[in-house]
Protein backbone atom coordinates (compact mmCIF):
# COMPACT_ATOMS: atom_id res chain seq x y z
CA UNK A 1 0.00 0.00 0.00
CA UNK A 2 1.67 3.52 -1.20
CA UNK A 3 0.19 6.49 0.26
CA UNK A 4 -0.13 9.69 -1.90
CA UNK A 5 -2.01 13.24 -1.30
CA UNK A 6 -3.46 11.73 1.62
CA UNK A 7 -5.10 8.87 0.30
CA UNK A 8 -4.70 5.30 0.69
CA UNK A 9 -3.83 4.04 -2.44
CA UNK A 10 -4.15 -0.17 -2.69
CA UNK A 11 -2.08 -1.87 -5.76
CA UNK A 12 -3.89 -4.60 -8.20
CA UNK A 13 -1.64 -6.38 -10.64
CA UNK A 14 -1.64 -5.57 -14.37
CA UNK A 15 0.40 -5.73 -17.20
CA UNK A 16 3.33 -3.17 -17.92
CA UNK A 17 5.41 -2.38 -20.48
CA UNK A 18 9.33 -2.78 -20.59
CA UNK A 19 11.80 -0.87 -22.87
CA UNK A 20 13.99 -3.05 -25.18
CA UNK A 21 11.23 -5.66 -25.84
CA UNK A 22 11.64 -7.29 -22.49
CA UNK A 23 9.11 -9.62 -21.18
CA UNK A 24 6.19 -7.35 -19.66
CA UNK A 25 6.55 -7.15 -15.74
CA UNK A 26 3.39 -6.49 -13.40
CA UNK A 27 2.02 -3.36 -13.18
CA UNK A 28 0.36 -2.05 -9.68
CA UNK A 29 -3.04 -0.83 -10.92
CA UNK A 30 -4.22 1.60 -8.26
CA UNK A 31 -7.57 2.08 -6.32
CA UNK A 32 -7.94 5.50 -4.48
CA UNK A 33 -9.68 4.84 -0.73
CA UNK A 34 -10.19 7.72 1.10
CA UNK A 35 -9.29 7.57 4.18
CA UNK A 36 -12.14 8.88 5.90
CA UNK A 37 -13.65 5.59 5.47
CA UNK A 38 -10.88 3.27 7.31
CA UNK A 39 -10.64 5.93 9.99
CA UNK A 40 -13.95 6.70 10.58
CA UNK A 41 -14.68 2.69 10.86
CA UNK A 42 -11.93 2.79 12.98
CA UNK A 43 -12.69 5.44 15.57
CA UNK A 44 -16.30 3.96 15.63
CA UNK A 45 -16.09 0.49 16.19
CA UNK A 46 -15.51 0.53 19.85
CA UNK A 47 -19.10 2.53 19.96
CA UNK A 48 -20.61 0.38 17.81
CA UNK A 49 -22.52 -1.37 20.52
CA UNK A 50 -23.27 1.74 22.37
CA UNK A 51 -26.84 1.96 23.28
CA UNK A 52 -29.14 4.58 21.62
CA UNK A 53 -26.68 4.84 18.99
CA UNK A 54 -26.51 3.91 15.19
CA UNK A 55 -24.02 4.51 12.68
CA UNK A 56 -24.21 3.76 9.05
CA UNK A 57 -21.42 3.47 6.48
CA UNK A 58 -22.62 2.74 2.88
CA UNK A 59 -21.18 2.58 -0.31
CA UNK A 60 -21.75 3.46 -3.69
CA UNK A 61 -20.65 3.27 -7.34
CA UNK A 62 -17.31 5.79 -7.68
CA UNK A 63 -18.23 7.20 -4.30
CA UNK A 64 -18.37 6.73 -0.57
CA UNK A 65 -20.62 7.95 1.67
CA UNK A 66 -20.03 7.96 5.09
CA UNK A 67 -22.78 8.78 7.70
CA UNK A 68 -22.40 9.26 11.34
CA UNK A 69 -26.30 9.54 12.39
CA UNK A 70 -27.12 12.29 14.69
CA UNK A 71 -27.18 12.27 17.77
CA UNK A 72 -30.46 11.71 20.51
CA UNK A 73 -31.32 12.75 24.21
CA UNK A 74 -30.76 8.76 24.91
CA UNK A 75 -27.33 8.66 23.79
CA UNK A 76 -25.30 8.26 26.71
CA UNK A 77 -22.69 11.37 27.88
CA UNK A 78 -19.32 10.82 27.76
CA UNK A 79 -18.50 11.01 31.66
CA UNK A 80 -15.07 10.97 33.07
CA UNK A 81 -14.20 9.69 35.87
CA UNK A 82 -12.24 11.97 38.31
CA UNK A 83 -8.82 11.15 40.78
CA UNK A 84 -9.95 12.05 44.47
CA UNK A 85 -6.75 14.56 44.87
CA UNK A 86 -8.16 17.77 45.71
CA UNK A 87 -7.08 20.88 47.37
CA UNK A 88 -8.05 21.64 50.73
CA UNK A 89 -9.78 22.92 52.85
CA UNK A 90 -12.87 24.16 50.76
CA UNK A 91 -14.70 26.00 53.34
CA UNK A 92 -12.01 28.17 53.09
CA UNK A 93 -12.11 28.92 49.44
CA UNK A 94 -14.31 31.76 47.75
CA UNK A 95 -15.57 31.24 44.01
CA UNK A 96 -17.40 33.72 41.99
CA UNK A 97 -19.72 32.31 39.13
CA UNK A 98 -20.91 34.38 36.37
CA UNK A 99 -24.38 34.00 34.92
CA UNK A 100 -26.30 32.25 37.92
CA UNK A 101 -29.79 33.45 37.03
CA UNK A 102 -30.75 29.97 35.37
CA UNK A 103 -28.52 27.00 33.77
CA UNK A 104 -25.14 25.93 34.31
CA UNK A 105 -24.57 28.51 36.38
CA UNK A 106 -27.33 28.22 39.01
CA UNK A 107 -27.02 24.52 39.23
CA UNK A 108 -23.27 25.05 39.74
CA UNK A 109 -23.97 27.99 42.17
CA UNK A 110 -26.18 25.55 44.57
CA UNK A 111 -23.42 22.28 44.55
CA UNK A 112 -20.42 24.55 44.82
CA UNK A 113 -22.02 25.61 48.20
CA UNK A 114 -22.86 22.19 49.41
CA UNK A 115 -19.20 21.28 48.73
CA UNK A 116 -17.99 24.06 51.21
CA UNK A 117 -17.16 26.95 48.87
CA UNK A 118 -17.85 30.44 49.74
CA UNK A 119 -19.85 31.17 46.73
CA UNK A 120 -20.47 34.17 44.93
CA UNK A 121 -23.38 34.17 42.53
CA UNK A 122 -23.56 36.45 39.94
CA UNK A 123 -26.77 37.24 38.84
CA UNK A 124 -27.77 39.65 35.80
CA UNK A 125 -31.50 39.63 37.04
CA UNK A 126 -31.29 40.22 40.68
CA UNK A 127 -32.06 43.68 40.77
CA UNK A 128 -35.69 42.25 39.44
CA UNK A 129 -36.35 39.97 41.48
CA UNK A 130 -35.69 36.84 39.19
CA UNK A 131 -37.06 33.24 39.68
CA UNK A 132 -33.52 31.95 40.13
CA UNK A 133 -31.81 34.34 42.51
CA UNK A 134 -34.82 34.39 44.92
CA UNK A 135 -34.09 30.29 45.31
CA UNK A 136 -30.64 31.10 46.03
CA UNK A 137 -31.08 33.56 48.56
CA UNK A 138 -33.68 31.06 50.08
CA UNK A 139 -31.40 28.65 51.00
CA UNK A 140 -30.77 31.72 53.73
CA UNK A 141 -26.33 30.40 54.29
CA UNK A 142 -23.76 33.03 54.74
CA UNK A 143 -21.61 30.84 52.07
CA UNK A 144 -23.49 31.71 49.02
CA UNK A 145 -23.97 35.29 48.07
CA UNK A 146 -25.96 36.78 45.47
CA UNK A 147 -24.42 39.78 43.38
CA UNK A 148 -25.99 41.84 40.96
CA UNK A 149 -23.85 41.68 37.59
CA UNK A 150 -23.58 42.27 34.09
CA UNK A 151 -20.60 41.15 32.83
CA UNK A 152 -20.38 43.79 30.18
CA UNK A 153 -20.88 46.90 32.71
CA UNK A 154 -17.50 47.28 34.04
CA UNK A 155 -19.05 49.04 36.83
CA UNK A 156 -20.88 46.21 37.84
CA UNK A 157 -17.76 44.21 37.46
CA UNK A 158 -15.43 46.51 40.02
CA UNK A 159 -18.85 46.34 42.13
CA UNK A 160 -18.61 42.79 42.53
CA UNK A 161 -14.93 42.42 42.39
CA UNK A 162 -15.14 44.91 45.48
CA UNK A 163 -17.43 43.03 47.12
CA UNK A 164 -15.84 39.98 47.13
CA UNK A 165 -12.81 41.49 48.01
CA UNK A 166 -14.44 43.18 50.89
CA UNK A 167 -16.02 39.80 52.02
CA UNK A 168 -12.87 38.39 52.48
CA UNK A 169 -11.42 37.20 55.89
CA UNK A 170 -7.97 38.12 53.91
CA UNK A 171 -8.06 39.33 51.04
CA UNK A 172 -4.05 39.43 51.11
CA UNK A 173 -4.64 35.62 50.50
CA UNK A 174 -7.20 36.58 47.37
CA UNK A 175 -9.89 34.51 45.91
CA UNK A 176 -9.49 30.53 44.76
CA UNK A 177 -11.70 30.69 42.32
CA UNK A 178 -13.33 32.06 38.98
CA UNK A 179 -16.09 30.73 36.62
CA UNK A 180 -16.75 32.35 33.54
CA UNK A 181 -19.97 30.84 32.99
CA UNK A 182 -22.31 34.08 32.08
CA UNK A 183 -23.04 33.86 27.94
CA UNK A 184 -25.95 34.21 25.07
CA UNK A 185 -26.50 32.40 22.56
CA UNK A 186 -28.13 32.59 18.93
CA UNK A 187 -28.38 31.43 15.53
CA UNK A 188 -28.72 32.68 11.79
CA UNK A 189 -26.81 31.75 9.21
CA UNK A 190 -24.18 34.85 7.49
CA UNK A 191 -26.11 36.56 5.37
CA UNK A 192 -29.01 36.50 8.01
CA UNK A 193 -27.28 37.44 10.82
CA UNK A 194 -26.91 41.73 11.68
CA UNK A 195 -23.55 43.02 12.73
CA UNK A 196 -25.65 44.16 16.00
CA UNK A 197 -25.89 40.58 16.78
CA UNK A 198 -22.19 39.65 16.69
CA UNK A 199 -21.37 42.72 18.57
CA UNK A 200 -24.04 41.91 21.47
CA UNK A 201 -22.57 38.18 21.50
CA UNK A 202 -19.39 38.87 21.58
CA UNK A 203 -19.63 41.63 24.20
CA UNK A 204 -20.79 38.79 26.64
CA UNK A 205 -19.67 35.60 25.90
CA UNK A 206 -15.96 37.04 24.74
CA UNK A 207 -15.40 40.48 26.39
CA UNK A 208 -17.44 39.70 29.33
CA UNK A 209 -14.94 36.76 29.69
CA UNK A 210 -12.23 38.76 29.50
CA UNK A 211 -13.71 42.03 31.33
CA UNK A 212 -14.44 39.58 34.31
CA UNK A 213 -10.50 37.86 34.30
CA UNK A 214 -8.40 41.14 34.01
CA UNK A 215 -10.31 42.50 36.97
CA UNK A 216 -10.19 39.43 39.26
CA UNK A 217 -6.46 38.68 38.63
CA UNK A 218 -5.20 40.49 41.50
CA UNK A 219 -7.36 38.57 43.54
CA UNK A 220 -6.80 34.96 42.12
CA UNK A 221 -2.91 35.17 41.37
CA UNK A 222 -2.77 36.14 45.51
CA UNK A 223 -4.43 32.84 45.78
CA UNK A 224 -2.54 31.05 43.22
CA UNK A 225 -6.14 29.98 42.47
CA UNK A 226 -8.06 28.66 39.46
CA UNK A 227 -9.98 30.26 36.30
CA UNK A 228 -12.52 28.00 34.77
CA UNK A 229 -13.94 29.08 31.28
CA UNK A 230 -17.43 27.97 29.95
CA UNK A 231 -16.48 27.58 26.05
CA UNK A 232 -18.22 24.89 23.85
CA UNK A 233 -17.62 21.95 21.52
CA UNK A 234 -18.49 25.11 19.03
CA UNK A 235 -15.34 26.87 19.96
CA UNK A 236 -13.43 23.93 18.46
CA UNK A 237 -15.37 23.13 15.50
CA UNK A 238 -17.67 25.18 13.84
CA UNK A 239 -20.80 25.04 12.70
CA UNK A 240 -23.48 26.45 10.23
CA UNK A 241 -26.25 28.60 10.98
CA UNK A 242 -23.88 29.20 14.60
CA UNK A 243 -21.48 31.66 13.24
CA UNK A 244 -21.97 34.58 15.94
CA UNK A 245 -21.69 31.78 18.81
CA UNK A 246 -18.79 30.08 17.41
CA UNK A 247 -16.59 33.81 16.95
CA UNK A 248 -17.12 33.63 20.57
CA UNK A 249 -16.12 30.55 21.86
CA UNK A 250 -13.12 30.21 19.43
CA UNK A 251 -12.04 33.15 21.25
CA UNK A 252 -12.35 32.09 24.27
CA UNK A 253 -10.46 29.11 23.66
CA UNK A 254 -7.54 31.33 22.64
CA UNK A 255 -7.97 33.54 25.25
CA UNK A 256 -7.70 31.10 27.57
CA UNK A 257 -4.87 29.27 26.22
CA UNK A 258 -2.85 32.83 26.38
CA UNK A 259 -3.87 33.34 29.90
CA UNK A 260 -2.71 29.71 30.64
CA UNK A 261 0.91 30.37 29.46
CA UNK A 262 0.75 33.31 31.00
CA UNK A 263 -0.12 32.76 34.76
CA UNK A 264 1.61 29.14 34.81
CA UNK A 265 4.83 30.60 36.23
CA UNK A 266 2.68 32.80 38.79
CA UNK A 267 0.83 29.11 40.27
CA UNK A 268 -2.64 30.01 38.57
CA UNK A 269 -3.78 27.09 36.90
CA UNK A 270 -6.61 27.92 33.73
CA UNK A 271 -8.76 25.38 32.33
CA UNK A 272 -11.71 25.50 29.48
CA UNK A 273 -15.22 23.09 29.63
CA UNK A 274 -16.52 22.47 26.92
CA UNK A 275 -20.14 21.31 26.67
CA UNK A 276 -21.72 19.47 24.22
CA UNK A 277 -25.81 20.16 23.12
CA UNK A 278 -27.30 20.46 26.61
CA UNK A 279 -29.91 23.06 25.12
CA UNK A 280 -32.75 20.90 26.28
CA UNK A 281 -31.39 21.74 30.03
CA UNK A 282 -30.66 24.74 29.72
CA UNK A 283 -33.99 26.08 28.27
CA UNK A 284 -31.84 28.34 26.85
CA UNK A 285 -34.36 28.13 23.25
CA UNK A 286 -38.17 27.21 23.40
CA UNK A 287 -40.46 27.26 20.21
CA UNK A 288 -42.27 30.16 20.63
CA UNK A 289 -38.05 31.73 21.52
CA UNK A 290 -36.87 30.27 18.20
CA UNK A 291 -40.09 31.20 16.18
CA UNK A 292 -39.86 34.45 17.04
CA UNK A 293 -36.12 35.53 16.53
CA UNK A 294 -36.29 33.84 13.28
CA UNK A 295 -39.35 35.84 12.30
CA UNK A 296 -37.40 39.31 13.34
CA UNK A 297 -34.64 37.92 11.91
CA UNK A 298 -36.28 37.64 8.22
CA UNK A 299 -38.19 41.01 8.73
CA UNK A 300 -34.70 42.64 9.13
CA UNK A 301 -33.12 41.34 6.26
CA UNK A 302 -31.98 43.38 3.32
CA UNK A 303 -34.77 42.61 0.19
CA UNK A 304 -31.92 41.53 -2.14
CA UNK A 305 -31.13 38.61 0.77
CA UNK A 306 -34.91 37.21 1.24
CA UNK A 307 -34.77 37.31 -3.04
CA UNK A 308 -32.22 35.32 -3.26
CA UNK A 309 -32.89 32.82 -0.96
CA UNK A 310 -36.45 32.63 -0.59
CA UNK A 311 -38.77 32.10 2.48
CA UNK A 312 -38.69 28.29 1.75
CA UNK A 313 -35.03 27.84 2.25
CA UNK A 314 -34.88 30.00 5.35
CA UNK A 315 -37.66 28.18 6.84
CA UNK A 316 -36.07 24.66 6.32
CA UNK A 317 -32.91 26.53 7.98
CA UNK A 318 -35.04 27.23 11.37
CA UNK A 319 -36.90 24.01 11.08
CA UNK A 320 -33.08 22.65 11.60
CA UNK A 321 -32.65 24.41 14.48
CA UNK A 322 -35.31 23.40 16.03
CA UNK A 323 -34.73 19.78 16.28
CA UNK A 324 -31.02 20.58 17.18
CA UNK A 325 -32.87 22.96 20.52
CA UNK A 326 -35.33 19.60 21.16
CA UNK A 327 -32.35 17.11 21.42
CA UNK A 328 -29.28 16.86 23.62
CA UNK A 329 -29.26 16.24 27.23
CA UNK A 330 -31.20 17.25 29.54
CA UNK A 331 -28.67 16.23 32.53
CA UNK A 332 -26.48 19.04 33.67
CA UNK A 333 -24.23 17.34 36.19
CA UNK A 334 -21.28 16.04 33.59
CA UNK A 335 -21.00 19.82 33.19
CA UNK A 336 -21.29 20.58 37.11
CA UNK A 337 -18.69 17.79 38.11
CA UNK A 338 -16.26 19.47 35.43
CA UNK A 339 -15.96 22.42 36.75
CA UNK A 340 -16.01 20.98 40.45
CA UNK A 341 -13.05 19.04 39.29
CA UNK A 342 -11.68 22.42 37.50
CA UNK A 343 -11.33 24.13 40.88
CA UNK A 344 -10.87 21.07 43.47
CA UNK A 345 -8.20 18.95 41.51
CA UNK A 346 -4.19 19.58 42.64
CA UNK A 347 -3.65 19.31 38.80
CA UNK A 348 -6.87 20.03 37.01
CA UNK A 349 -7.45 18.94 33.08
CA UNK A 350 -6.46 21.72 30.36
CA UNK A 351 -10.01 21.33 29.01
CA UNK A 352 -12.86 19.10 29.90
CA UNK A 353 -15.47 17.75 27.14
CA UNK A 354 -18.49 17.09 28.84
CA UNK A 355 -20.41 16.02 25.96
CA UNK A 356 -22.04 12.59 24.29
CA UNK A 357 -20.15 10.37 21.84
CA UNK A 358 -21.35 11.52 19.02
CA UNK A 359 -19.96 14.83 19.64
CA UNK A 360 -16.96 13.52 21.10
CA UNK A 361 -16.50 12.01 17.90
CA UNK A 362 -17.48 14.37 15.36
CA UNK A 363 -15.00 16.98 17.61
CA UNK A 364 -11.88 14.61 17.00
CA UNK A 365 -12.87 14.15 13.82
CA UNK A 366 -13.16 17.51 12.77
CA UNK A 367 -10.04 18.90 14.75
CA UNK A 368 -7.79 15.87 13.41
CA UNK A 369 -8.47 15.45 9.77
CA UNK A 370 -8.24 17.56 6.82
CA UNK A 371 -11.04 19.98 6.16
CA UNK A 372 -11.90 18.35 2.95
CA UNK A 373 -12.18 14.92 4.65
CA UNK A 374 -14.37 16.19 7.96
CA UNK A 375 -16.82 18.26 5.52
CA UNK A 376 -17.25 15.67 3.46
CA UNK A 377 -18.27 13.63 6.68
CA UNK A 378 -20.40 16.38 8.64
CA UNK A 379 -21.13 19.15 5.82
CA UNK A 380 -21.22 18.22 2.56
Amino acid sequence: MRRRGGLAQVGHPETRATPGGRKPEPRRRLTILPVATMLTARLSRPLLQLPGKTWSFSGRENEMRHTLLSSTSSVPVACRTYAADTVSPVGSKAVLVTGCDSGFGFSLAKHLHSKGFLVFAGCLLKDKGDDGVKELDSLKSDRLRTIQLNVCKSEDVEKAVETVRSSLQDPEKGMWGLVNNAGISTFGEVEFTSMDTYKEVAEVNLWGTVRMTKSCLPLIRRAKGRVVNISSMLGRMANPARSPYCITKFGVEAFSDCLRYEMHPLGVKVSVVEPGNYIAATSLYSPERIQAIANRMWDELPEVVRRDYGRKYFDEKISKMENYCNSGSTDTSPVIDAVTHALTATTPYTRYHPMDYYWWLRMQIMTHLPGAVSDRIYIH
